[in-house]
C-alpha cells in the first residue's frame, strides 16, 4: 500500500492562545501490536492520540499524559492492540492544537522488509541550511518508504556548536539556522533539549519522522566527544560546568525526552532494547555508552571495571535474546565498530581507544574480551544469520569479519556494515584492528582535500536493507545524499 501524501498547518494560521505542536510528531519502537508516539507542545495540556486504519473506519481515541514543564513539554503514548500489517493513520493533538498528522505500517506476514540505518546528525558544526534546502538526506529516506529507521547514535551534537556561516572547501558560503542553545556547547538541561529542539526545525526531518517508525540508540556527542569515566574537562575552556557525570545526566534525561523510545517496565531509563519485525527480523539495540569503563590503551589481558563496554547485564540480556529468537535475520544494532580503531588521544605514551579495538592485531585485550565473548557463545550456540549494523565513524563501510585471519578465530563469520554520516562531517577511513580479521569489501569516505567537508560536497550516506523471506535473502545497500545505491550486497540464511 502507497503512502498517502501528509500536509502539516503553518503555525501562522492557528490561533495564539492554542497549544502548537511545532516539532512534530515521532513513531518509534513498533513492535507487536504497539507503538510509541511522540510529540512536543509550546505549553502544559493533556497530550491525545486517534488512529484508525483507513479513512473511513472507525477511529480509536487513546488518552495520554499532561505535558508540563518538567519534562519540556514531550511526552509519549504507547500504543497497543494494533491489529497486524496494517496502515495506522494518526492524528496527534495536545488539548485543542491543530492535529498532527502521521502514518506507519505494523509489523505483519508479509514476505518483505524495508528498513534504513544511519547516524550522525548535525555534527561538526554543519547544520540546517535553507539555501541547500535542508538536512535533504532525511527525505531521500523517507522516499525510500522504509518500514522502520535504526538511528545508530549522535542523534545531536550536544558538544558541537552550530555557527552562523562555515566556509566549503571551494571558498563557498554555508549559511546555518541558528538558536540560542546551538550556539555554545550544551551545559544546561535546556541546552540539551535545544540541541534536539534545533534538529526539529527541520522540515525534512519532521516529515521522516511523522511517516518512519524509529529505533533510537544513543552514544557519546548525545553528551559529549568520547565520554567515559575518566572524561575530564578541567582544562577545556568550552565547559564552565567541569563535572562530566552532571553533564552525563542532563544529556540522558534529555535524550529520553526527545527519543520515540518506549520505556521498560522494570528500568525506565535503560537504552538496550529488543523489537520484533515479524518473522523476518528481530533488532537488539545495544547500549555501548552507559556501562563502559574509562577510555584506555585497552590493553588489559583479564576482564575487569576497566575493561567493561556492554557490561554483564546486558551481556546476558543478548545472549538469551540471541539464543531464543525465531528470527530469520537478527540484527544486532551497535552504536560503535568492532574492528575499526577509533581513537581518544593519548593514555601516556600509547594510544586511547574510544571503541573496541585497541589497534593490536593479536589476542583479544580490553573491551575486545567482551566482543570476544559474545562472539564465541553465538558460535557454540549455533546462533546463525546475525549481521551488525553501526555508525560513528563518519563514513560507510562494508567490512566482513573471518576468523581464518583473525589474532582471535573461535568464531563464526558474519559482516558489519558502517552507514553514515546523515548531517555531519565526514571522515575516514579508519585503520582496521586485525584481532577479529575483519577485510573491507567496500568504503567511500572524502579525498584528503576534502576531509571534514560537510553536506554541500556529498560524502553523507545512509544503509538500506531488504529482506526477501521466500528468498531468504538479506540485501544490503548502501545510498548517497540522493538516495542512489553506490554498493549492492546479498546475504543468504543459512
Amino acid at each position: 500500500m502507497r503512502r498517502r501524501e501528509l500536509f502539516f498547518a503553518p503555525a501562522l494560521l492557528l490561533g495564539a492562545d492554542r497549544p502548537l505542536l511545532e516539532q512534530g510528531i515521532q513513531i518509534g519502537d513498533v513492535t507487536g501490536g504497539r507503538a510509541t508516539i511522540w510529540t512536543r507542545s509550546n505549553s502544559p495540556g493533556k497530550m491525545a492520540v486517534s488512529w484508525q486504519t483507513s479513512e473511513r473506519g472507525p477511529i480509536h481515541r487513546v488518552p495520554g499524559p499532561l505535558v508540563t514543564p518538567a519534562s519540556d513539554y514531550t511526552g509519549r503514548i504507547d500504543l497497543s492492540g494494533l491489529p497486524a500489517g496494517q496502515t495506522i493513520l494518526l492524528r496527534v493533538q495536545v488539548e485543542d492544537s491543530e492535529p498532527i498528522v502521521g502514518q506507519f505500517r505494523t509489523p505483519g506476514e508479509s514476505d518483505r522488509l524495508r528498513f534504513t540505518w544511519g547516524g550522525d546528525t548535525v555534527g561538526q558544526g554543519w547544520g540546517i541550511s535553507e539555501e541547500f534546502g535542508g538536512m535533504k538526506i532525511y527525505e531521500s529516506m523517507r522516499q525510500r518508504q522504509p518500514d522502520f529507521f535504526i538511528h545508530s547514535g549522535d542523534t545531536i551534537y550536544a558538544d558541537g556548536p552550530v555557527p552562523r556561516e562555515m566556509k566549503l572547501k571551494d571558498g563557498r558560503i554555508w549559511r546555518n539556522l541558528v538558536t540560542e542553545e546551538k550556539s555554545k556547547v550544551a551545559e544546561t538541561l535546556n541546552e540539551f533539549r535545544g540541541a534536539y529542539r534545533y534538529n526539529l526545525l527541520d522540515q525534512h526531518l519532521r516529515r521522516f519522522n511523522a511517516e518512519v517508525p524509529q529505533l533510537w540508540q544513543w552514544d557519546d556527542h548525545e553528551v559529549m566527544n568520547n565520554w567515559s569515566p575518566s572524561k575530564d574537562l578541567y582544562d577545556n575552556p568550552q565547559y564552565k560546568e567541569k563535572r562530566v557525570p552532571i553533564l552525563v545526566e542532563r544529556g540522558k534525561q534529555a535524550f529520553l525526552e526527545y527519543s520515540p523510545m518506549r520505556f521498560s517496565r522494570d528500568e525506565t531509563g535503560r537504552v538496550y532494547r529488543k523489537i520484533s519485525h515479524g518473522p523476518l527480523v528481530d533488532v537488539f539495540l545495544l547500549d555501548m555508552r552507559s556501562y563502559r569503563g574509562p577510555n584506555t590503551a585497552n590493553l588489559q589481558a583479564q576482564e575487569s571495571p576497566d575493561t567493561s563496554y556492554l557490561g554483564a547485564a546486558q551481556r546476558r540480556w543478548l545472549k538469551a535474546g540471541l539464543k531464543s529468537s525465531k528470527a530469520m535475520f537478527k540484527i544486532i544494532a551497535a552504536d560503535m565498530p568492532i574492528g575499526l580503531n577509533v581513537g581518544d588521544g593519548k593514555d601516556g605514551d600509547l594510544p586511547r581507544w574510544e571503541a573496541s579495538a585497541n589497534g593490536s592485531p593479536g589476542a583479544p585485550k580490553g573491551r575486545e574480551l567482551e566482543i570476544a565473548d559474545l562472539l564465541r557463545f553465538m558460535k557454540q550456540a549455533k546462533i546463525r544469520n546475525t549481521v551488525w549494523l553501526t555508525a560513528d565513524v563518519h563514513y560507510c563501510s562494508a567490512n566482513e569479519y573471518r576468523p581464518v585471519t583473525g589474532g582471535f578465530q573461535d568464531f563464526d563469520p558474519f559482516w558489519e556494515f558502517v552507514g553514515g554520516p546523515l548531517n555531519a562531517g565526514s571522515f575516514g577511513p579508519a585503520e582496521l584492528d586485525a584481532t577479529f580479521g575483519p577485510r573491507v569489501d567496500f568504503y567511500k569516505c572524502p579525498p584528503k582535500e576534502l576531509m571534514a567537508c560537510g553536506p554541500a560536497d556529498g560524502y553523507q550516506f545512509f544503509g538500506e536493507i531488504n529482506v526477501d523471506g521466500a528468498a531468504r535473502t538479506l540485501a544490503v545497500d548502501f545510498r548517497d545524499l540522493n538516495g542512489t545505491s553506490i554498493y549492492h550486497k546479498v546475504l543468504m540464511a543459512v
